[in-house]
C-alpha cells in the first residue's frame, strides 16, 4: 500500500523488485499486488503487464455507475485503468467517517465489477486496553460482509491501528488468538473455508521473522516500507529465509 505517494519517476523503484522476482526460487508461492494512487494505476499496470505481479487501488466509492461526485472514483472506473485489486475499509478511512455500511456497500460494488477485495479490520489502541477486541472484529466483519457470499474474491487485512506506523506490534501468542478468531469468524458466515487473512501493522525486513511462525497469518499487508524496493525484497527473503 503506497498511500498518497509517488509520480511517475516512482515507478522506477519496481525495476529491483522485478528483476528481483524473476530469478527469486519461491515465486511461485507469492503473490504480489502494489496498490499505488489512483494517479498511478495504468501507469504501473502497464510496467507490470509482463510479471506475476499485480495492481490494485487504494479506495472506491460505493456507486457502481457514474454520478455527481466530485473527485471520487468508482470501480468500474478502477477495473478500467487495470486495478485488479481493492483496499477497502483501511483505518485511515474509517477515522475520517467511512462507516461500516458504506464499507459495505463498497465491498458490493467492487465484487460486482469484478474486483477482488482487501478488506481491512483492525481496533484502536482504547479498543485493545478495554479488551473489547474481538467484538469491533465481529462488527467490522459481519456488518462489512453484510450479505456477501463470494469468498474467493476477497482477503481480510487485520491491521491493529495502533501498530500501523509506530513500531509497535502485537506479541506472536496474541496475533496468534487473534488471527484464529477471525478466521472462526469468517468460517462462520461463509459456512465455507476461511479467506486468507493478511497482518498489516509495522511489516518490515525484521519484524517479518517472527510473523512468518504464526501460521494462521497468510500473507502482509505492507505500508511504509513497500515503498523501497531495498526494504520491500528484505521482507520477501526474510519470510522465505
Amino acid at each position: 500500500n503506497w498511500k498518497m505517494f509517488g509520480g511517475l519517476n516512482s515507478l522506477n523503484s519496481l525495476n529491483k523488485v522485478l528483476k528481483f522476482f524473476k530469478t527469486f526460487k519461491k515465486n511461485k508461492f507469492t503473490k504480489i499486488v502494489y496498490c499505488p494512487p489512483n494517479t498511478l494505476i495504468q501507469a504501473m499496470s502497464k510496467k507490470l503487464a509482463n510479471s506475476q505481479i499485480k495492481v490494485g487501488a487504494q479506495n472506491c466509492h460505493a456507486a457502481d455507475n457514474y454520478g455527481a461526485f466530485t473527485g471520487s472514483v468508482n470501480s468500474f472506473m478502477l477495473k478500467n485503468v487495470g486495478a485488479q485489486y481493492v483496499i477497502i475499509g483501511h483505518s485511515e478511512n474509517r477515522e475520517i467517517g467511512e462507516t461500516d455500511k458504506i464499507i459495505n456497500l463498497k465491498i458490493k460494488s467492487a465484487l460486482k465489477c469484478g474486483l477482488k477485495i482487501i478488506f481491512c479490520i483492525g481496533e484502536t489502541l482504547q479498543e485493545r486496553k478495554k479488551k473489547i477486541t474481538k467484538k469491533v472484529l465481529n462488527k467490522q466483519i459481519s456488518l462489512g460482509l453484510s450479505k456477501i457470499k463470494d469468498n474467493k474474491n476477497v482477503l481480510i487485512a487485520y491491521e491493529p491501528i495502533w501498530s500501523i506506523g509506530t513500531g509497535k506490534i502485537p506479541s506472536s501468542q496474541e496475533l496468534t488468538k487473534t488471527t484464529s478468531f477471525i478466521k472462526k469468524t469468517l468460517k462462520n458466515i461463509f459456512r465455507s473455508k476461511s479467506p486468507p487473512v493478511l497482518y498489516g501493522g509495522s511489516v518490515d525486513g525484521n519484524s517479518v521473522k517472527l510473523f512468518k511462525k504464526i501460521r494462521e497469518i497468510d500473507g502482509f499487508l505492507v505500508g511504509g516500507a513497500s515503498k523501497s524496493s531495498k526494504k520491500f525484497i528484505d521482507i520477501i527473503r526474510n519470510y522465505y529465509r
